[in-house]
């Protein structure tokens, strides 16, 4: 059983920044991708970033230059560090991991909330 507790999200003014963390625990190995989706009301989940257990990353063109994602592999960790936030971020805001061999795994989502 892998489970994926996110933390993090919360409320603040455009231009504020905010930094969202996903701790995964239970059985895990060889941990490939993890990441983050975000899903606004009336929008499908979309993509912000991934990273790769080479470090490689990946940003939806919305995101760039402004978030940031990182890995912490001893503790099974992945951040989300959101900088310049925009009324357009607001979002439920859902991590994932991937291990070699098994579907996808997902946090519950936590809330960011960006007022104008």
């Amino acid at each position: 059983q892998v489970q994926l507790v996110e933390s993090g999200g919360g409320l603040v003014q455009a231009g504020g920044s905010l930094r969202l963390s996903c701790a995964a625990s239970g059985i895990i190995r060889s941990v490939n991708v993890m990441g983050w989706y975000r899903q606004a009301p009336g929008k499908q989940r979309e993509l912000v970033a991934t990273i790769n257990n080479g470090g490689g990353t990946n940003y939806a063109n919305a995101v760039k230059g402004r978030f940031t994602i990182s890995r912490d592999n001893a503790k099974n960790t992945v951040y989300l560090q959101m900088n310049s936030l925009k009324p357009e971020d607001t979002a439920v805001y859902y991590c994932f991991i991937t291990m070699y061999g098994f579907d996808p795994h997902w946090g519950q989502g936590t809330q960011v909330t960006v007022s104008s």
